[in-house]
């Protein structure tokens, strides 16, 4: 690759040899690409953004000529894109201004026929849409998303996808795996009044139907986004009023001192299970963040012993739940059993189902409202109780605070001394 100018004091070119591999949508052996200033320093900035554009013009142009309808389709945006101007279909060409037309026209190149037939349906807009069908945007939905995923473990992904699978199979079992542009407004109502039926069916609540509309909306509207197809979706209006959430009614430290911890009340359950349930009692952490404990995670030697919920292999809930908690009573117990963590449940689901199945089987829910997930807020509420200040709590259980934060909070030694008053 060299800079030269075609005559003294003229503007500088990158000049460069085209590769064989696009000998087939470029005519010429050598390229001279205009860099747009006489300065060398400036051109030599230039000059790989220069052959980076050209790159992928040919590339665009390569795949113009490819056999797969729908990435020849993203190649002509992108070979549109490269010459200045976005893809628009034939249709929308022609109720447009006739000067877009012919700017079009006149920016196709005249350097070879396959290549000028190429730009010129890239330009005109004249390759047939293939359509995304609904399915196939799901497809490409967890392609243009896969940035969304980094950082979580295999069981935070699976957890992630399930609905998203769930929202889009649902939807092609009611209307069909229509092409995307060809959903109507009757469809969507259509769906939506198939929710109904089943809420009133089935005694669901709005919220499932909610979330499947959310979804199969997201995957719509980013797959229209990303893709550009500049598609008018019928998506408004269709969500269901939601009921006022019902809240998971904490465990009473009555019943947690003479139920939960009665003499052989948890033997049945199995050893893992145990210690998260049971240091769940005094930590408040979430079931998942103490499923995903490391033996690194756990620091049991020092004058305060302590857990490190980190986001190690997956990602946390929040960036507040990235936090010191201090150990004691029973749950310091728990932890020095398992000091090495929880394998038999780590980025794998199933932990809140068997306790909650083991707590209904054996009379250890207080009312058919509680389950696991009530330790968390019974250790909150004890918190509160004892007068703790917000700031204090809010940090141990991982929660924003309403407020800027001044300060680096309790320090691990006053926060250990606030859990001994309250626990068990």
């Amino acid at each position: 690759m060299s800079i030269m100018a075609r005559g003294k004091g003229e503007k500088l070119y990158l000049v460069k040899r085209v590769p064989t591999k696009y000998a087939s949508v470029e005519s010429r052996k050598t390229v001279w690409i205009s860099l747009d200033t006489d300065s060398k320093s400036v051109a030599g900035e230039r000059g790989g953004a220069a052959w980076r554009q050209q790159v992928s013009e040919w590339e665009a142009l390569l795949a113009c000529g490819g056999a797969n309808s729908e990435l020849k389709l993203d190649a002509a945006r992108t070979l549109a894109g490269s010459k200045g101007f976005d893809y628009l279909s034939s249709k929308d060409l022609l109720a447009g201004p006739v000067s877009d037309i012919i700017a079009r026209v006149e920016a196709i190149s005249m350097k070879g026929r396959k290549t000028r037939a190429q730009e010129g349906r890239a330009l005109l807009g004249t390759l047939p849409d293939p359509g995304q069908k609904v399915s196939r945007a799901l497809e490409l939905f967890w392609e243009l998303t896969s940035d969304e995923m980094r950082g979580k473990s295999e069981d935070q992904v699976r957890r992630a996808r399930n609905p998203v699978i769930k929202a889009v199979k649902n939807f092609i079992e009611v209307i069909g795996d229509k092409p995307i542009h060809e959903i109507t407004r009757d469809d969507m109502l259509d769906f939506r009044q198939w929710w109904a039926d089943r809420l009133e069916r089935e005694g669901l609540t709005a919220n499932s139907a909610n979330k499947d509309l959310t979804y199969l909306g997201k995957v719509l509207k980013r797959v229209n986004e990303l893709k550009r197809l500049k598609l008018d979706l019928p998506l408004g209006g269709l969500s269901f009023k939601e009921d006022e959430a019902e809240l998971r009614p904490p465990f009473s430290s009555d019943w947690i001192r003479n139920k939960l911890l009665a003499n052989g009340a948890l033997a049945g359950l199995n050893v893992e299970a145990r210690c998260v349930l049971i240091g769940m009692i005094n930590t408040g952490y979430r079931p998942s963040e103490g499923a995903a404990l490391l033996p690194q995670h756990i620091r049991l030697e020092g004058a305060v012993p302590y857990v490190m919920i980190r986001p190690e292999g997956r990602q946390l809930k929040t960036r507040n739940a990235k936090r010191d908690i201090p150990l004691a009573g029973v749950s310091l117990d728990a932890l020095r059993e398992c000091r090495n963590g929880f394998p038999r449940y780590r980025d794998k689901p199933g932990l809140s189902a068997t306790i909650n199945k083991f707590l209904r089987e054996n009379g250890l829910r207080e009312t058919e409202d509680h389950v696991l997930y009530s330790l968390r807020h019974s250790f909150e509420d004890r918190l509160l109780a004892a007068g703790v200040d917000e700031r204090v709590r809010r940090d141990l259980m991982g929660h924003a605070l309403d407020r800027e934060r001044y300060g680096a909070g309790a320090s691990l030694e006053m926060a250990h001394t606030i859990i001994q008053r309250v626990a068990f």
